[in-house]
């Protein structure tokens, strides 16, 4: 095992005005779809960067597509937009309890036959229906749909794919750390893991677009090495329900053998910490913020596994190079 190191994290960029009102921010989805190549139907997905990081694979329901579908994480079940339904005029299924970061929701389920992800079917499912313009696509990839599946990304090639954990994971090469999970309703979460010197639960998390805290490790944070309060922002659910955050930054994170540096997050009281059963304890959901530090990424659901490579420069290596030549 490597020693550890520390990698600068961007923060996000709010222009000066926006301090001073109440700026609006899309964590469990984000509206508009990636500019993609949609006529690639290979493993290795193309994938550009925009503001807001989204991430999404063609998907076929039941033979028809391909659609773009979020790869999220943090969600429970897989979701159809109810354009799409109506469209390929799906039956409906039985009501359904979702669980996003405002509370829980009742929604229509809609029957699809089957699922292709990554040139292979699935199983059929029962997939909640929401509002495509909440959602930002046609649909989102919940862990439902994981649980055998490995997400890699590659950050310098732009490029996600997902796989069978049985498939050959990347291969170890300079940089390398695999840090063990563990898994709670579907999601992995990673328990050794430090915010400023407090101790605290990371649940990994590819469809929110920066790293989300919960109050009680905003009440450990506060006054120690948390820069205080930037500003207010509002999240918005796949529901269209809203809540409000403290936006704002931790200075050092370490998960197992690495440290991320000056970690944008938003603390708030939201519902997936409850669900989790996280609330009364400092947690935090691990946003593409953080992931896109590294320069490769590996999420395995069947052996609980995430795996990175770190950038051949860290921000520590910078700082010793500095350090050698006065």
């Amino acid at each position: 095992m490597i020693g550890r190191l520390a990698i600068a994290v961007g923060a996000l960029v709010i222009s000066s005005s926006a301090v001073a009102q109440t700026a609006t921010t899309k964590f469990d989805a984000v509206s508009g779809v990636p500019d993609i190549d949609k006529t690639t139907q290979t493993r290795d997905v193309n994938f550009k960067s925009d503001k807001e990081d989204r991430m999404v694979v063609p998907v076929k329901l039941s033979g028809a597509g391909p659609y773009y579908f979020l790869v999220d994480t943090g969600a429970d079940r897989t979701a159809v937009s109810r354009e799409i339904a109506d469209k390929l005029k799906l039956e409906n299924g039985q009501s359904a309890e979702l669980h996003t970061i405002t509370g829980i929701s009742e929604v229509r389920t809609a029957k699809v036959g089957e699922v292709e992800l990554a040139q292979r079917p699935q199983k059929a499912i029962d997939a909640a229906v929401l509002e495509g313009a909440f959602i930002g696509a046609d649909g989102i990839v919940g862990v439902d749909l994981l649980r055998s599946e490995r997400i890699q990304f590659d950050f310098e090639k732009q490029t996600m794919s997902i796989v069978p954990s049985a498939t050959p994971d990347f291969r170890a090469e300079p940089g390398t750390i695999v840090i063990e999970a563990r898994r709670k309703n579907g999601r992995l979460i990673v328990t050794d893991a430090v915010a400023n010197g407090q101790h605290v639960t990371v649940v990994l998390d590819t469809g929110s677009d920066l790293c989300l805290g919960n109050l009680a490790l905003r009440d450990r944070l506060l006054g120690k090495d948390v820069a205080g309060v930037d500003h207010t922002v509002q999240l918005e659910s796949v529901t269209g329900a809203k809540i409000d955050g403290d936006y704002t930054f931790i200075r050092n994170l370490t998960v197992a053998d690495v440290q991320l540096t000056n970690l944008a997050v938003v603390f708030t009281d939201a519902h997936t910490f409850k669900q989790l059963g996280l609330d009364r304890k400092p947690a935090l959901l691990l946003g593409m913020n953080a992931l896109r530090a590294f320069k490769k990424v590996s999420i395995d659901f069947a052996t609980r596994k995430f795996r990175v490579v770190l950038p051949e420069h860290s921000a520590v290596e910078s700082e010793l190079a500095s350090a050698a030549l006065k």
